[in-house]
């Protein structure tokens, strides 16, 4: 199967795509098969894509539609000229599983005589289905996932293009195939009404206390240690996430951090913005429990990467009080993200793992374990925000983040290759 050049896909947004195709610029792209030199088969893609060299784009519900060109020397003997859309999910090591696979003959049709051909140009046209049967013991009815590429990942996800000539027997079929980057539509639920109308006026958010309605307040957590070498602290830290807990790609997660201690030095030294490390972290299930939410996860089948890191900054909302720091932040969703998406022997999944706090003076109490994560909650994430509501940042003008650590170091992973093994956790 000849493939062109470009398989690497790019990371694309939504945030200046329609739902549909209607009334969006679109680009055309080519591919071809060649002898000695010369394009004998062409395919004319149009897409979404905001360059011709990129691969093909489409959002869930759009039409692909092009055309196929033959332009052959001599006429030669086939006997059919056919085009598919075909996706397929491929794990490292195991043959690929078609999930879809929509076909079209193109020649001859009823008006057609079957035979010699030499030229011809023949349009197509398919609509993206939502949904898709993959072939699974279940029989389930899945949404389309999104299209899936990386360097060294174990898995991918493949949409393309496939134009086949058939020349019949004894005589080798010839494919001309374009990879196709897809992106379901999916949205967050609606926030909280005071949540709304902060967006909509670019007004503070409000809090836990007076929007209840509009965090999430996960349960209090202890870091124990010893301070300066001097003398033993113990802090209590309580993450509120902004809810519901999904957001869209290119958009900031807001938080709160409040920490609490009986000593004012620990509680500086902890509320420092660098010494707090909380991370948006993707995992891949393979497998046949992939899609399941408890299964038990093995090294070889679950893989785990940090995607971003939050950055946070004193409050200045209300009077301070004896033992208490409470901190904002945010967790900015970047735009190359892929979306969270569950299907058969391959899933992803996004949580908020806050990691020990890391601070200078600081040393965690004997038996802490570094790597393990104080807490972690299950986030979504999807491509596309509610129309008419923007997400924005809070943080104060002029703020610079600080840079991001390395959250596999920080846990110890090891990667090797197109796998990662697990080094610390425990995992089988």
């Amino acid at each position: 199967m000849a493939k062109v050049a470009g398989d690497e896909l790019p990371g694309y947004t939504t945030r200046a795509a329609a739902p549909t195709a209607a009334g969006t610029s679109r680009t055309e792209h080519k591919c071809s098969l060649e002898n000695a030199g010369k394009p004998w088969l062409l395919m004319f893609i149009s897409s979404r894509s905001p360059s011709a060299a990129s691969a093909p784009f489409f959002l869930e519900g759009d039409t692909v539609a092009g055309r196929v060109e033959l332009n052959l020397d001599k006429a030669e003997g086939l006997k059919g000229i056919s085009i598919a859309i075909q996706a397929g999910a491929t794990s490292v090591g195991q043959e690929e599983k078609l999930f879809l696979d929509l076909n079209e003959t193109l020649w001859p049709n009823s008006t057609d005589k079957p035979g010699k051909l030499a030229k011809g140009s023949w349009n197509f046209s398919f609509t993206l289905p939502t949904t898709v049967t993959p072939a699974d013991p279940k029989g389930l009815n899945l949404p389309a996932p999104p299209s899936f590429s990386e360097r060294a990942s174990p898995a991918y996800i493949d949409y393309r293009l496939v134009t086949t000539i058939r020349r019949g027997t004894f005589k080798a079929n010839q494919t001309l195939s374009q990879t196709l980057h897809y992106l379901p539509l999916t949205q967050p639920e609606t926030p909280s009404p005071l949540r709304q109308v902060a967006y909509k006026e670019g007004s503070g958010l409000v809090g836990p206390e007076g929007d209840p309605d509009g965090w999430k307040v996960l349960e209090p957590v202890q870091m124990k240690g010893k301070l300066f070498d001097v003398r033993e602290v113990m802090v209590e830290s309580t993450l509120a996430i902004a809810t519901p807990l999904a957001y869209s790609i290119g958009s900031p997660i807001p938080l709160i951090l409040t920490l609490k201690s009986e000593d004012t030095q620990a509680l500086d030294t902890l509320s420092n913005p660098t010494a707090i490390k909380l991370h948006l972290v993707r995992s891949m299930a393979l497998g046949a429990d992939a899609m399941e939410d408890r299964a038990e996860r093995k090294s070889n089948t679950f893989f785990v990467t940090g995607v971003a890191q939050a950055y946070f900054w004193p409050s200045n909302e209300g009077a301070p009080e004896p033992g208490i720091r409470i901190m904002r932040g945010e967790l900015e969703v970047k735009k190359a993200l892929k979306p969270s998406f569950l299907f058969p022997r391959f899933s992803v999944r996004y949580t908020l793992d806050l990691l020990p706090f890391s601070a200078a003076g600081f040393v965690p109490a004997p038996g802490s374990d570094p790597s393990k994560s104080l807490l972690s909650e299950p986030v979504k994430i999807t491509t596309k925000q509610i129309p008419g509501i923007v997400p924005r940042s809070y943080a104060p003008p002029g703020y610079e983040k600080p840079p991001e650590n390395d959250y596999n170091s920080a846990v110890g992973y090891l990667e090797n290759g197109n796998q990662r093994f697990y080094h610390h956790h425990g995992f089988a």
